[in-house]
């Protein structure tokens, strides 16, 4: 939880490309050696860092938003992101809660 929670935070402020690049070399190892799965901990973290980078109101990728609309009010791109995110938070509680969901399709193969 610790991980997911540093991922958040971090992705409020940093891309996502510039936050895999600094924290998989040291986040992986660890995970790896707590028994998790590589697969579904790619998979959970590529979803929370994309989680964190539409949370309000720090979110990266709502700043992009609002530049686009131009003269709009910043609460509507807010109120935009509120389905989504979510989403994303079911995603992710039932990820976390049954790995199998990440793992079916690479086991299958």
């Amino acid at each position: 939880m610790a991980v997911i929670a540093l991922f958040i935070v971090l992705g409020f402020f940093i891309e996502t490309l510039s936050l895999m690049v600094i924290t998989i070399p040291i986040v992986t190892p660890l995970i790896a050696a707590a028994g998790y799965d590589k697969v579904w901990f790619g998979i959970v973290m590529i979803l929370f860092v994309e989680l964190a980078i539409i949370t309000p109101p720090v979110g990266v990728n709502l700043y992009i938003v609002q530049a686009s609309r131009r003269g709009e009010a910043f609460a509507d791109v807010i109120i935009g992101t509120l389905p989504y995110l979510g989403a994303m938070l079911v995603m992710a509680a039932l990820l976390v809660a049954f790995p199998q969901i990440a793992l079916w399709l690479p086991s299958a193969l």
